[in-house]
């Protein structure tokens, strides 16, 4: 990347609105720890952590959980680092045996949903005794891929801006921003 380009990215973090402190992400995380613990906990279920999205959110919200699980990750795709959806891009598919198991899908956002409901249908077209998602964000628009797509388990709900932050990127930088933060204009 140019030092024009990096300028850019460090230019829409400074221009950025902070939608949710790191404070207020973490409460809302442990809130779903305790809904997830709630309804899964005997469950024996496979969580799946939805990649590169889902990995900071997984990474808190897995301690959280003190209950049997076995945890794995995929890695499916319409972005490529863009901010626009392409065709979806299957890069590692579910590599844990989970037929006639619950599945819990963690994911960093629920915006359209088109990734989201791929893996929920691939996972219960491979025998999964039920899909249940858990999504940091969900983005509040009448624009998702259909019309029952609903995560089960969310963390926060936003505007429909284009955000970053916590998981959640910006042409593939500001996964590690400490908080939601939502672009200028976008």
């Amino acid at each position: 990347m140019s030092s024009t380009d990096l300028d850019h990215i460090k230019q829409v973090y400074i221009e950025s609105d902070l939608l949710f402190c790191e404070m207020e992400v973490k409460a809302a995380i442990h809130k779903m720890s305790e809904e997830i613990s709630e309804q899964l906990g005997e469950a024996d279920p496979v969580v799946f952590c939805v990649m590169n999205g889902g990995l900071v959110i997984a990474g808190q919200l897995l301690p959280m959980l003190n209950f049997p699980l076995q945890a794995s990750y995929l890695h499916a795709t319409r972005y490529r680092n863009s901010t626009a959806g392409h065709e979806l891009e299957w890069k590692v598919p579910p590599m844990v045996e989970f037929k006639n198991r619950p599945v819990l899908i963690i994911d960093d956002i629920l915006d359209e949903g088109h990734t989201l409901a791929a893996i929920i249908d691939y996972c219960r077209d491979a025998g999964a005794s039920s899909v249940q998602c858990a999504v940091l964000v969900d983005k509040l628009h009448d624009r998702k891929a259909r019309h029952d797509l609903k995560a089960d388990f969310v963390g926060l709900q936003v505007e429909d801006r284009y955000i970053f932050g916590y998981g959640m990127d910006y042409k593939g930088y500001w996964r590690n921003a400490p908080g939601i933060f939502a672009v200028k204009g976008l």
